[in-house]
C-alpha cells in the first residue's frame, strides 16, 4: 500500500526502522494491514517487506483496553430490586470518590517527595492540583443532593452494614495529612492487607512532617521537638515553631506561598467535611447512619480540626 494511503495528511515517523530498510510502517490500530503479521507475543506485530522481517512493532491498546472500560461499567451493581433509579447514582458518585481518593494519595506521596528534594516550584504545583481535586470533590456533592430523602430511602435499606467511614483510602488520607488515630485500626482484620497499608501510613511521617524538614533544609530554624516529634501522634501545636513560620511570613516569600498552599489544603478539605454533613443532615436528618456509625452526629465531631494549627494560630500574630 503507498505511503499516501496509509497516512494522506503526513509523513510516517521513523521510529521502529532498521538501517538499511527504509522507515518501517507504524501501526497504529489493530486494523489488519497487509505489511503487518501478529508476532509470538501479545500486543506485537511483525513488520514484514516480502518474506523478510525487518521491525518489530508494538500494538498500542485501544482507549477502551487502556482504561479497562468493561471491566470499569461493570463494577455498578444495585442490590435494590428493580433496581430502584437512584441506587446507580450513589454508587456511581462514591465510586469515583474512591478514585479520587487514590489520586491524592498518589499526589500526596509525590509531594513529600519533591519536598524532600527541596523542589520548592514542583511542590507548590502539586498542592495546586490536589487543591483542584478536592474542588471536585466538593461539587460531586452538589449532584448527591439531588436525590431526595424518599429517593435515597428506597435503597437504604441494602446498606445496613456499610458506611463511608469503612473507607479505608479516606483513612489513609487522614493519616497522611497528620489526622492519626491508632484505634481506627481495629475496623480492619489483622494481618489483612488493608490493615497492612493502615499501619504503614500511621508509622510514616505526615506532609506536615515533610513540611517542616524542607523548611529545615532552607535554613529555617525549625525546633529540634517539632523535627523530632512522634509521627504516630497527630500534630499538636507549637508556640516555637509559630516564631518560625511568622519570620518566614515576613522574610520568605516563597517558604510563605507554600505555607498558603497548605492553609488551602486544610480549609479544602474542612470545606468538603462540612458539605458532607449537611448533605446527610438534608437526606436522612438525625437518624443513624449506616454501618453502625451515628450518621451526622458523628460527621459533625469530625468538623473544625485543623490539620495543621500552627499555620491557623499565627494570623493573630503576622
Amino acid at each position: 500500500m503507498a505511503r499516501s494511503a496509509m497516512f494522506p495528511h503526513r509523513s510516517p515517523p521513523r521510529t521502529g526502522a532498521r538501517a538499511g530498510f527504509g522507515p518501517a510502517i507504524l501501526a497504529t490500530s489493530r486494523s489488519p494491514h497487509p505489511d503487518l503479521e501478529s508476532g509470538p507475543a501479545h500486543g506485537v506485530a511483525l513488520l514484514l517487506r516480502g518474506h523478510r522481517q525487518v521491525a518489530i512493532l508494538p500494538l498500542m491498546p485501544s482507549y477502551p483496553e487502556y482504561l479497562k472500560i468493561d471491566e470499569l461499567l461493570a463494577l455498578q451493581q444495585p442490590l435494590s430490586e428493580a433496581p430502584e433509579h437512584d441506587e446507580m447514582l450513589f454508587i456511581v458518585i462514591h465510586q469515583v470518590y474512591e478514585l479520587w481518593f487514590k489520586q491524592v494519595l498518589h499526589e500526596l506521596d509525590y509531594l513529600e517527595r519533591l519536598l524532600a528534594r527541596n523542589d520548592g516550584a514542583r511542590a507548590r504545583h502539586t498542592l495546586k492540583r490536589i487543591l483542584t481535586i478536592l474542588k471536585v470533590m466538593v461539587a460531586q456533592l452538589d449532584i448527591l443532593e439531588t436525590m431526595t430523602p424518599l429517593e435515597f430511602l428506597s435503597f437504604r435499606d441494602r446498606l445496613e452494614s456499610g458506611s463511608g467511614f469503612q473507607s479505608h483510602q479516606f483513612r489513609e488520607l487522614e493519616f497522611a495529612l497528620g489526622l492519626k488515630e491508632p484505634r481506627v485500626l481495629e475496623r480492619y482484620p489483622e494481618g489483612g492487607a488493608v490493615r497492612r497499608r493502615l499501619e504503614r501510613r500511621l508509622a510514616a511521617g505526615t506532609l506536615w512532617d515533610a513540611f517542616l524538614h524542607h523548611l529545615a533544609a532552607n535554613g529555617v530554624p525549625v525546633p529540634k521537638g517539632d523535627l523530632e516529634r512522634d509521627v504516630t501522634r497527630r500534630v499538636e501545636p507549637s508556640p516555637e515553631l509559630r516564631v518560625a513560620l511568622v519570620d518566614i511570613y515576613r522574610r520568605h516569600p516563597d517558604l510563605a506561598d507554600l505555607c498558603e498552599r497548605l492553609v488551602d489544603l486544610d480549609e479544602g478539605l474542612m470545606e468538603w467535611r462540612y458539605r458532607h454533613v449537611k448533605m446527610v443532615q438534608r437526606t436522612i436528618g438525625t437518624r443513624r447512619g449506616t454501618g453502625g456509625s451515628t450518621g451526622a452526629e458523628y460527621l459533625m465531631a469530625t468538623l473544625n480540626q485543623p490539620l495543621f494549627p500552627d499555620l491557623w494560630a499565627i494570623r493573630t500574630e503576622l
